[in-house]
Formats: C-alpha cells, structure tokens, sequence
C-alpha cells in the first residue's frame, strides 16, 4: 500500500472503464498512471489492504485479474471448469484472500474459495453457502467470521435443501455442525443426535449500528458468541431461541424463548438484553455470568417503542441510551441508563480465569494452542481497556489438519490430497515445499523456527514462532534500500522469501540558504539544509520570481545568474514520498555593493532559537544602531543562519545617479571601513567585523581624510577637556542620562576623541554596567569605530 495513492475507476464509454492513479497531492492529468493498460468491466475495481482485483472482457467472458502489493496484474487461477457469474471478496486477512463465487449453475448460493499468499492461486473452502439480496440490493452471503480468535468462521450451507449451520477452527480446512444444548431453558434434556438434528444459527449482522443483529461477537470478548437460532435439522425463521457460546462454539446455551438483542457491556464483562419486538416495552435484563443468570430492570415508567439503542461511545462503556417513541404520533423519546453504581471497583487479575480454545477436545489448532481469559461468573468490576489478554503457550508439532490441498488438488473422505481429473501436476509452475501431500501451511504457527535478516547487518531467529504473531519489528538507523529475507523451516523442509525494503526519513523542515545581496550578471550559489539531513532521495523545485517552470535538481544546491536588478523571490520545495516543505527569501541584485561581516560575542548565542524571525529582528537592531552618515535605504542587514551568530552589513548604491555628495560618502566609507569596528549591545553582547569586501574593481587612498579627522577629532576632545575640566582616562563609562544641565551642552549623541597610549590597536574593553533611572530605561548601545591612534564612542 502506498500512502496517498487515489485509485480510481474511470467510464470511458458503454461498458468500458479505464483503472487509473494519482498521488493526492497532484492528480493533474499528466500525474496518471494506468497500472492495467486496457480496459475493465465497469464497477468491477476493487482495492482491499495488499490486493487490487479488476474484471476484464476477454472473448465475452469475464476474467478476473488479481494485483498483489501493486505489482502487475496476473489472470485469478480458479480449477479449471469453475465459471463465475459473480465474485464477492469476502476477506484479505493474514495474507489470504477469501472469494465467494456463483458459479455458472448456481442461482441462491456461493462457493466459497481460499488462495495462497499472491491471490493468484485458489481452492474450494465450502460449498452451496446460502446467499441473500441485502436492503440496498447487494448480495450478502451467509459466511461470519468470530471476532477475537482468528481461523474461527461460522457458515449456513445448503444440504439436501435444508440449510444447516457449519463451523471451522483452522479458516475453512475443516467444517462440522453445531453441537445442540444438552437441556432447554427450563432444564429439560434435549434429545438431538447429529447428522439427523444439531443447532442452527441466523448470521445476518446489523448493517443498523443501533441494533445488534442476528449474531454478535467481540474482540474484547474472545469466545463468547451470541446468536438467534433454531435446534433440529434444519434451520427455520419459526420457534426461534437465543444462544449463547462461552467456549467459541464448542458447547452452547439456551437464554431466551424469544428473539432478543443483546449488547455487551463492560468489555464484554456484562451482558444487556432487550426484547426484539414491535410492541413497547419498559424491561431490560442484566447478566454478570455470560448469560447463565438475568436480572430484570425497568428503566422507563411508561412502555416505549425502541428503535436502537447506542453506547457512550462504545463496548467499554458503563453508559447506554435508549432511544424511542411512546406513541407512532410522539416525539422521540432518549433514555439515558448509567451501570456505574452497580460495579464496585476495578478489576484485578484475581477476577479473572483462563480457559483453552479447543475443537472437540483438540487444543493444538493451527499449529499452536491458545488460552484466553475471562471475568468469572458474578464478579461485579470494571474492565479496563487492556484488561482481556489473549495468552499463547508453546507452539505445537504440525499434523495434516494444519495443510489444505494446493491449487489442482481435491481433498478426499480418508483427508488426503489427490489431483483433479483436468490437473496435471508436472504442468505447474510453482514450488512443492511439503513433501507429498503437495498442500501449504495456513498459517506460520506449526513448530519450526524463523530466521529474519534485515538486510543492515541484524539477524534474529525465532523458535517459538507464535511470538511473533503479530509481526516482527525493526528500527533502521538509517535510510537506503535493504534486502530483507525471511527462512521458515519445520520437520517437512523449509522456505524462503525476500523483499526489497526502502527505508526513508520523514522530512521536517527545509532552509534556504543564499546571500542577502549579489551582483547583476554574476552566478551566486542557492543551497538548502534539511532537517532531519538523512532523508533518503529529494527532489528539489526552485521557483525564481514568477516563472511558470522551476528548475528541478537532485541536489540541495543550484547555481543562477540575475540578469536584472531590483529584488528578487526565490522559493525552493523539497519532495521526499509524499511529503513536501518549502523556503523562500527575497535576493535583492545591484551593479556592486560593498559588504562587511559581524562577528558577535558568544553569549549571544545562547539566546540564537534558530528561527528566520529572530534573525530578522536581530538584524533590524543591528541596523537601527549603524551610524555612517549615508541613506537607511542604502543599508542591508543580515543575520546568517547557523552557529556561531554571525551577520553582513551591505552597503548599495542609491537609486538616483551617483552625484559628486555620493561620492564622498563612498570615499569616507573607504577610510571608515577597514579598521575595526566593535559594537556592544547593553554590555551582553558584541561584534566584532571582519575587513570590508569591496565587490568594485575601484581602489580609494584613505591617508588624506585620516589625517584630517584625526585633527578634528583632538581639537574636539581638547574642548571637551578644557569646557567640564575633566580628565578622560583610558577608559571611560558613558550613561544613557546626563544632568539637565548638561543636556543643554551635551547633544544626544556625543562624539568624544581618546587618545589610544598603545598606537593603532584598541587593547581592551571592559563591560561597565549602564545605570538608568525610571525615566530613561531602555538598551544602551555603543559603536567604537577605531582609527589611526583613535577611537571614535557612539552612545544611544
């Protein structure tokens, strides 16, 4: 099965259908595929678990084409002179398919056929099964499968033209009749001697989800079945009694003289039984002993019509409402039941007794044996959810009643396997594994063990192959393609199968990765980080503006070329499976840019969440703080992803034409730039840039415009000293608040030289903690801008 495949059956015209998919993400028509070439009878797909099944007109007749884990479609191999009027797949479970077929001289029946594991090749299960035309006139075939214990089937099947009731433990190998109660409700003996008389039971299940049907069972219940039926030799709608199983249909129970329907309560620990009838009523009955002894409860004053009944919200529940109407003019009327009172506590493993599933007295079925667990009688507690456990012992040795006769073969009176009179065995393809019986194991239970290589270097072999009932797990840790094998092997020899496993990584988040800013006609490089990174194979659509058609790579990176300047939208989509992410980020193209990258103190990133939001705000503080005398438009920030926080500052052209103003602004840069330059945040963070990166081929000569902020600066620096008459050490702290009466002096931002004893290196900077008082708090950021013997203090 693959996730999100739609499969779809198409008419084409008159009698004719195509059988076409598409992946629910892109059904497009381009996205179809056609896993059968031709065409197919109309309302013939059918798409159960593993298996695809599809009816082809072939010379007037109708084929029936079978598909296993959606691999090609191979024709159903029925015995030979079987001519279907109708197929009904009745069941996919454990790797089986189950098929009731109408065979040519058949008009109110169905055979009933098993095939191995592919579906391909099918023998005879039961015949005549009883059938009938359901409410909305589909067929329903008289064949219920026991919930809670696997192989257990129950079956009206026409003899003689009576129908009679036949069960199987072992999936249809073997069928018997039903033992008959040994005593009636009022404790008569009942004389009932089988072939001539046994029980017989009506296997209509409720499509009504209010109601509970001819015959109800529960997984939560194993063993206990309960069902409306007759004893005597053939099965009638007359005289009909409920019954009652606790042991999957070994030994039966007369409860009620009448038709009723009974629900279960509690886990199936309880059981609630209301009369089935078109009169009103007011009663219900209560049962704490699988059905041995009833209660009678009244839960309304007045006698009501009852249409269903519903649990809250189901089997597990303490809670039921009846539903109804007083009169066929009332409203409907609910009654809601609470049972919580009449349960004491919860129960214990002490409430609880085992009990062994058996076919008359055979407790090896299948190659294994199983005991169950149920409440005893009278033990008033409340079953938990996980309370009812399925125990499994030791397998058993394998005998004939654990093989069915093989596609060709016929089974004889004596239980042996002899070829039909229209098979030749020598003209068969397949395998014979077990010996000359020519037959095949239902299922992988009998005693033998299992040996499973998972293809990564793991190997685990299984004695007790019932373990493993539900299947073998593994976990890979990493992704590829693995070659799995199974070896099973018993007294009788010894098999071998092998699949291909592809192992992927479900994909989280994708992150584009570019520059910020790149330059008009030069190829930049696009890549991408995945999370997780071990994801198996990606395909990667990237999206440039708004052209119709992406660019598709296997390779998380790509090279472009912008031809035109302004911003640009890439986005980027990463498909793995069936999952799909996406990034996007906006390029902005010039002729040339100049850029320069920050290094921040490590402290910050301790605070780094790795989110494009964090980075983005980061950025717009970072740019908020810059000082450089030229155009905000002209200023780009960006924060680079990853760890250690880094970002680069890119400094554009304008957009106007660049004048001779512009100019000097790019010649002052030139000297500003390439000397360090330190920005602290609040005294928790810093950064700290790396030498500027000219994307022009133009060079600048700094030497004149150095010399000469040099002068400005220590005339300003010795005004400042000689106006306050104070002496500046080496270091100074700078507030974000100064006296009312300096502020009339002082401007916001303040330009202080200061003189470096060490020459052109700034030796050392200590953080000094900023003190603001209540009416001017915030964040105190500071630029020190170092040149030629000086350093230049920005303080917000």
């Amino acid at each position: 099965k693959e996730q999100g495949m739609i499969h779809l059956e198409i008419s084409v015209s008159d009698g004719r259908s195509q059988y076409i998919t598409c992946k629910l993400q892109n059904c497009s028509d381009g996205n179809k595929g056609k896993p059968f070439p031709g065409f197919i009878i109309p309302n013939s797909l059918v798409v159960q678990d593993e298996y695809v099944f599809i009816q082809v007109p072939v010379g007037g007749q109708s084929v029936h084409y079978v598909s296993y884990k959606r691999n090609a479609f191979y024709p159903m191999k029925l015995p030979k002179y079987t001519l279907p009027k109708d197929l009904q797949i009745i069941s996919t479970d454990d790797n089986q398919v189950v098929a009731a077929i109408q065979d040519w001289h058949q008009n109110d029946s169905y055979n009933l056929y098993m095939s191995e594991s592919r579906g391909l090749f099918f023998t005879l299960m039961l015949e005549e099964v009883v059938s009938s035309g359901g409410p909305e006139g589909n067929i329903m075939i008289d064949l219920y499968e026991v919930a809670g214990i696997k192989g257990v089937f129950l079956s009206n099947k026409v003899v003689e033209n009576q129908v009679r009731t036949y069960i199987t433990y072992n999936k249809g190998r073997d069928w018997r009749l039903l033992q008959a109660p040994t005593t009636d409700l009022q404790g008569n003996k009942v004389y009932c001697e089988q072939p001539y008389c046994s029980l017989h039971l009506h296997l209509h299940v409720s499509e009504n989800p209010y109601t509970s049907g001819n015959i109800v069972s529960k997984d939560s219940a194993p063993g206990i079945i309960i069902a409306s039926g007759v004893v005597g030799p053939e099965l009638t709608n007359t005289n009909v009694s409920v019954f009652i199983t606790s042991d999957a249909g070994n030994t039966w129970r007369e409860v009620f003289q009448e038709e009723y329907s009974v629900f279960f309560l509690n886990q199936g620990g309880s059981l609630v039984a209301i009369r089935h009838t078109p009169l009103p009523i007011r009663h219900i009955w209560l049962s704490f002993d699988e059905g041995r002894n009833w209660d009678k409860y009244s839960f309304t004053s007045s006698p009501l019509y009852v249409d269903g009944v519903l649990g809250e919200p189901g089997e597990d529940t303490l809670i039921m409402t009846i539903f109804g109407h007083f009169s066929h003019r009332s409203e409907w009327q609910l009654v809601k039941i609470d049972f919580r009172s009449i349960f004491r506590q919860r129960c214990t493993p002490e409430d609880y007794l085992t009990w062994q599933l058996h076919n008359e007295g055979e407790v090896c079925i299948m190659g294994m044996k199983r005991i169950f667990q149920n409440l005893k009688a009278n033990v008033r507690c409340v079953k938990a959810r996980d309370q009812y456990i399925s125990q499994i012992s030791d397998s058993c040795p394998c005998t004939e009643a654990d093989f069915e006769c093989d596609y060709g073969f016929e089974r004889q009176t004596d239980g042996s396997c002899t070829p039909a009179f229209w098979f030749v065995p020598s003209a068969t393809s397949r395998d014979c594994i077990t010996g000359d019986k020519y037959g095949h194991l239902h299922t992988l239970h009998c005693q033998g063990d299992i040996t499973v290589d998972f293809g990564d270097g793991t190997a685990i072999s299984y004695v007790n192959i019932s373990s493993i009932d539900d299947g073998v797990k593994h976990i890979y840790s990493k992704v590829g393609i693995y070659q799995v094998s199974a070896t099973a092997s018993n007294n009788l020899g010894l098999d071998r199968v092998i699949l291909y496993l592809h192992v992927t990584c479900q994909l989280e988040q994708v992150q584009l990765s570019a520059p910020s800013v790149v330059v008009k006609n030069k190829a930049v490089n696009l890549t991408t980080v995945l999370r997780p990174s071990n994801v198996g194979t990606v395909t990667y659509y990237w999206w440039f503006d708004n052209k119709t058609e992406p660019v598709v790579t296997l390779d998380g990176a790509v090279s472009f070329t912008f031809s035109k300047e302004g911003s640009h939208t890439v986005t980027v989509q990463a498909s793995v499976g069936n999952t799909v992410h996406q990034d996007q980020m906006r390029v902005a193209v010039y002729d040339y840019f100049r850029s320069h990258v920050l290094a921040f103190s490590s402290n910050l990133d301790e605070l780094n969440p790795g989110v494009s939001e964090w980075r983005e705000d980061i950025g717009r503080v970072v740019k908020s703080c810059m000082v450089t005398g030229i155009s905000e438009d002209q200023l780009l920030v960006t924060v680079l992803p990853g760890s250690p926080t880094t970002a680069e500052i890119f400094i554009v052209p304008e957009r106007r034409a660049r004048d001779r103003a512009t100019d000097e602004k790019w010649a002052h840069l030139d000297q500003v730039l390439p000397h360090q330059i330190i920005l602290m945040v609040s005294g928790r963070c810093s950064v700290q840039c790396a030498p500027l990166v000219d994307s022009s081929d133009s060079g600048h000569s700094g030497t004149a415009v150095i010399m000469l902020v040099s002068v400005v600066l220590m005339g300003l620096a010795v005004f400042v000293i000689y106006k306050f008459k104070r002496k500046i050490p080496g270091m100074n702290t700078y507030t974000a608040e100064q006296p009312d009466k300096e502020q009339e002096v002082i401007p916001t931002v303040t330009s202080i030289a200061v003189p470096n004893p060490e020459g052109d290196k700034l030796t050392s900077l200590e953080h000094v903690d900023v003190q603001l008082d209540s009416k001017s708090r915030g964040i105190c950021v500071c630029f020190y801008l170092q040149l030629s013997g000086f350093a230049r203090i920005y303080t917000f």
